[in-house]
């Protein structure tokens, strides 16, 4: 009933409205005349007018935006959630003015000036596609980064309702090619929507619809395969799959699970949250799906934030910080569990393993192929002087002895010019390395780290393959011969030979949403887009995000080359089944710790006490094995073995 009135009353005001324009200043001259009316009693009527399909974000700010009562678009505790503000300092609304983007299509264009429309018109298609649309359906054959600097729909980006006018029949399509739906259907992921403001104000009908609750929505801009060029710019009739994060979820077990891309990318609040503003009897839905979309690109954000007066992006920096704290948050906590394990130290040799555990429903790293992850291992003895390390960034942020071309992925790792990089990497005609789009030809590597359930066997598969250096690793995205794992380990022997004492290691993963070595070619070209932002990109914070670490400290290191204990130490009995050992001080120096170490090298425990001449005891684990009894004295160390059955 309230709903009723309540479009019962705004009605009545539009009555009141259009009669206030017939209003005359006399009998012969009205303010409007019968033509204006006309056309302002249709522009009320369908506000986008016709052979219009698309409106600006800021026609749903009004009511999706920031509530000044505070009634709509909070949660319980008052905290606004609005959508307007979490999607304007996101990516997705940010993608018609990233920079890189603009500079990316620039160098394409240099490259191969031929295809210059065509180059345009296929990238405009996701990263502006109401301007984009909204050209075609007006009849154009090609919509190009002049067409879209001048037209506020396509400078809008990934906007409302560039998402929410996507058809029903999404999820066959892909690489820009969107199915929107021409009616002026609105779609949402709620039952019976209020219709009446929507349509009155917007010349929209809101429309319930499960697609939009579902991944395939994500489908036609998130997989993108590209025709492939020689050298000379001639095409080849090859393709090749520059990106296929949604292919890849259909290949895990997130669908067969109902994790959708909503889930991570677009946190759920469980309050009931009044989505409108300006209607106090609306009623209040759940779940609320939050417009944060959170990925990885913290790096472009950050740019963007420092360089948003130049790039005429009017966002608070509040915004740009929440939106970078919500991608931090994906990285490092939803992206990936992360696990140092000693695995023994022999005599000349340390035996460590990294497993790393795909949390995502996608590969990792995923999208855009300049993105990787880099593995950095650190061995430092008792002095913290460097033993061993893999995986270190140079003053330039590139990883010091990786190979030109590419870094293979490695399964065990050896010596210090070696590091783990997960990455695609694409190749040219000739087989090198290119990171020209046009020009990609063959997948030179792809050792990202498959989700869970992901299979070689998927019918998908030819679109999200796997390099074969990857797949000829044991234990990459398997365990034993079965596939889906979604896990790498990666295996360090390190050199230890000839030192004896404690070592620690460290094991750091760090992401990079765009590296230098991506760059290089680009920065040899010249244009207004690329001289932009190469000035941007110098002057950013380009340190690598830090997505996970683990450590091990106090492993014992050469266990077979230590002093065992003599006259000055007794310690008995060596084998035992019970829980205590005794050990005897005979010398005049006192045992200032005692530490007891696995037989590989661990560290278990350790008494700073301090104990002088005589007898004393210590405890031994519940559990049965062989351990390594570690006496201090103020002058040396002694070793003893000890068996516990």
């Amino acid at each position: 009933m309230k709903n009723s009135l309540l479009v019962l009353g705004v009605l009545c005001s539009l009555i009141l409205i259009l009669s206030n324009f017939t209003i005359k200043m006399d009998a012969a001259q009205p303010f409007h005349t019968p033509q204006e009316l006309a056309m302002i009693q249709h522009r009320m009527q369908t506000p986008i007018g016709p052979g219009e399909y698309f409106q600006p974000s800021s026609s749903c700010r009004g009511c999706h935006g920031f509530d000044t009562l505070g009634f709509a678009n909070v949660d319980e505790n008052g905290i606004d959630v609005n959508l307007f503000d979490r999607w304007q300092s996101t990516m997705m609304a940010l993608s018609a003015k990233d920079p890189l983007w603009r500079a990316k299509v620039s160098q394409e264009i240099l490259i191969n000036p031929a295809h210059a429309l065509g180059l345009q018109t296929k990238c405009t298609s996701c990263h502006a596609p109401m301007g984009h649309y909204n050209a075609i359906y007006h009849g154009a054959t090609s919509y190009t980064i002049a067409d879209l600097v001048n037209d506020s729909l396509g400078l809008d980006g990934v906007s409302c309702a560039g998402c929410h006018t996507i058809g029903p029949s999404v999820g066959s399509t892909f690489s820009g090619i969107i199915p929107y739906d021409t009616t002026r259907n609105i779609y949402g992921p709620f039952t019976f929507p209020f219709a009446g403001p929507m349509q009155l104000y917007e010349g929209y009908t809101p429309v319930y619809s499960p697609h939009m609750d579902n991944s395939a929505i994500c489908s036609s801009c998130h997989t993108l395969i590209t025709e492939t060029v020689d050298l000379s710019g001639n095409y080849t009739g090859g393709q090749f799959v520059e990106q296929a994060t949604y292919h890849e979820y259909l290949n895990s077990d997130f669908p067969a699970n109902n994790i959708k891309c909503q889930t991570c990318h677009m946190p759920q609040v469980a309050d009931p949250i009044v989505i409108a503003n300006g209607y106090l009897s609306l009623q209040a839905r759940f779940p609320f799906n939050q417009h944060t979309f959170a990925g990885a690109n913290h790096f472009m954000l950050d740019l963007i934030k420092n360089n948003k007066s130049s790039l005429d992006i009017n966002v608070p920096d509040a915004n740009f910080d929440s939106s970078m704290a919500a991608n931090l948050h994906m990285l490092q906590k939803q992206s990936v569990e992360f696990e140092l394990i000693n695995d023994g130290i022999t005599g000349d040799t340390a035996y460590f393993r990294v497993k790393i555990t795909n949390k995502a429903g996608h590969k990792f790293p995923s999208g855009y192929p300049s993105r990787r992850a880099v593995l950095q291992v650190v061995m430092l003895d008792a002095l913290n002087d460097t033993i061993f390390r893999s995986g270190i960034f140079d003053s330039e942020y590139r990883v010091t002895g990786e190979t030109p071309q590419f870094e293979q992925h490695h399964a065990v790792i050896n010596q210090d010019n070696k590091t783990q990089i997960y990455e695609m990497v694409m190749g040219d005609v000739n087989g090198d390395f290119t990171s020209v789009l046009e020009r990609a030809a063959i997948l030179l590597k792809d050792n990202r780290i498959p989700p869970t359930g992901f299979t070689t066997t998927a019918p998908m598969y030819d679109t999200v393959m796997i390099s074969a250096d990857a797949l000829a690793d044991a234990d990459f995205n398997k365990v034993g011969s079965v596939e889906g794992s979604g896990i790498d380990e990666v295996i360090y022997k390190i050199p230890v030979a000839g030192y004896t004492g404690t070592v620690s290691v460290k094991a750091k993963l760090y992401y990079q949403a765009v590296p230098p070595k991506w760059l290089d070619e680009m920065f040899t070209l010249n244009s207004a887009a690329i001289d932009t932002f190469r000035n941007m990109y110098m002057a950013a914070d380009k340190d690598p995000i830090l997505v996970a670490a683990d450590s091990l400290t106090d492993v014992l290191s050469g266990i077979n080359q230590l002093n065992t204990a003599k006259d000055d130490l007794q310690v008995w009995p060596t084998i035992t089944s019970g829980r205590e050992v005794n050990f005897t001080v005979h010398t005049n120096n006192p045992v200032v710790s005692v530490s007891l170490y696995t037989s590989n090298g661990k560290k278990i425990s350790q008494l700073n006490n301090r104990y002088t001449k005589g007898t004393h005891k210590y405890t031994l684990p519940d559990v049965a094995g062989t351990y390594l009894l570690k006496i201090t004295t103020s002058e040396k160390s002694y070793y003893k073995k000890i068996v516990k059955y």
